[in-house]
């Protein structure tokens, strides 16, 4: 049993339980699936029984009835921009949204993450509902969102600006149906998702904050059917080659730092590409590359970032040191046409390190997840990401990333859109499955 980390000061009210008996409740034409049948899996069985429940019902009538806040608010967002490392600003209105939403107690932590609290009846678990604030464009990009018809367009849209619209509107579904866990509940907003973010929020989270948690379920990507219950790890490393530099005639016979860096990605290519060819799927991409000052000056510098991704933990240790060694022997090789100066010095920064890890299939959460996308009609498949859930892997606590709702395309691009087309379904299937994780209080 985990505890419940001292992460909230402010006074925690207490909710009303739901005790209604389910023989009172008469079924209403509902815009939603209608419970399925169990087919003879206890977790179906279970999701069946929650949602004939009168206030699951009814939060999911609220969830229709604040489409048009939840909209409103998801443009609101969009247009607060949150580069990487700047999400501050974004992280603030997030809060109050919060706040305002019913949450406890709401605050933001030393790296930036929103955290609201809803206090469970029991309180002997805390489950987790997260989505990330930042987004992969950099500062000065227009983040108007434009609306054509009824799609809205804008950078970081939908990702992963309506994932948060979901983990808010669950909040207010929970609060206005007055629907009690039995778990303590964690609403989170958390920095650095994208790119060099490296997951630095969520591993904040887990790791300096002292957070322990029982389950966490991640909003992130598109789609009902997918339930993302396994790491894609990856390494990243920003590799820069030195020497002393100087004019392309004049020099001639110092050492080149480009050469030393061609010469690395030639023999790593090669190394790599057996390496890949079986065994746990692995890849690996020289993603970019720069240095030089002009057409006729031998560089001072040279540098490149590279990408190693593998769903194999020790595939992916393998693969990152086959790197390092093509490293190491492409500076002593361009070392051995140094006719004067100072030889060629090589600095690797690992910039990057996501762990890989898989969630039990069998565990409580992914089965209920399951059971949820069967309950909206869809057929469920278990897949491998990297998101925030790489974190709780591989810490060996449950967790899965699951998709916000509606359609939408174009992703980590200026021409991202997201259309509201049945949208809700995507926050009451996030909402189900937190209460079944969560534990209906009635």
């Amino acid at each position: 049993m985990h505890r419940v980390p001292p992460l909230f000061h402010t006074p925690i009210r207490s909710h009303a339980f739901n005790l209604l008996p389910v023989f009172l409740f008469v079924p209403l034409a509902l815009a939603w699936p209608s419970p399925i049948t169990a087919q003879e899996r206890p977790s179906d069985t279970e999701v069946a029984e929650l949602t004939t429940r009168p206030s699951i019902q009814e939060a999911f009538r609220v969830i229709r009835n604040l489409e048009t806040r939840t909209q409103d608010d998801l443009i609101l967002l969009t247009e607060i921009p949150a580069p990487p490392f700047q999400e501050a600003a974004r992280a603030s209105a997030f809060a109050k949204l919060l706040e305002s939403a019913g949450a406890d107690s709401v605050r933001i932590d030393g790296v930036g993450n929103v955290l609201a609290f809803r206090k469970g009846r029991v309180g002997d678990r805390t489950v987790v509902l997260g989505a990330h604030l930042d987004t992969v464009f950099p500062e000065g990009t227009d983040v108007t969102v434009k609306i054509r018809g009824d799609t809205l367009f804008a950078p970081g849209v939908g990702d992963d600006t309506r994932g948060l619209m979901v983990v808010l509107t669950v909040l207010r579904a929970l609060e206005e149906a007055e629907v009690t866990t039995d778990a303590n509940l964690i609403f989170l907003g958390s920095v650095g998702e994208e790119g060099l973010g490296d997951l630095r929020g969520i591993k904040h989270f887990f790791g300096e904050s002292g957070s322990q948690v029982d389950a966490f379920i991640e909003i992130d990507g598109n789609g009902l059917a997918s339930i993302v219950s396994m790491g894609l790890g990856s390494t990243r490393y920003r590799v820069t080659f030195q020497g002393p530099g100087g004019h392309s005639w004049g020099a001639f016979g110092l050492v080149n730092p480009a050469h030393a860096l061609g010469r690395a990605i030639e023999l790593f290519a090669v190394v790599a590409d057996s390496l890949t060819q079986s065994g746990p799927r692995t890849s690996f991409n020289v993603g970019r590359i720069g240095g030089g000052t002009s057409i006729n000056s031998i560089p001072f510098e040279a540098w490149m970032e590279v990408d190693m991704r593998s769903e194999s933990p020790e595939s992916l240790e393998t693969i990152s040191q086959a790197f390092l060694d093509a490293v190491a022997q492409a500076v002593e090789e361009e070392n051995r046409f140094r006719r004067e100066g100072l030889p060629i010095q090589v600095q690797a920064d690992r910039i990057g390190s996501r762990p890989s890890g898989e969630t039990d299939p069998a565990a409580p959460l992914v089965q209920r997840a399951m059971a949820v996308t069967r309950y909206f009609g869809e057929k469920p498949h278990l897949s491998r990401s990297s998101t925030n859930s790489n974190i709780p892997i591989s810490l060996g606590i449950p967790a899965i990333t699951i998709g916000r709702g509606g359609v939408g395309g174009e992703n980590h691009s200026p021409g991202e859109w997201w259309l509201n087309q049945e949208g809700y379904k995507g926050i009451q299937r996030a909402l189900l499955i937190l209460v079944a994780e969560a534990g209906f209080s009635g």
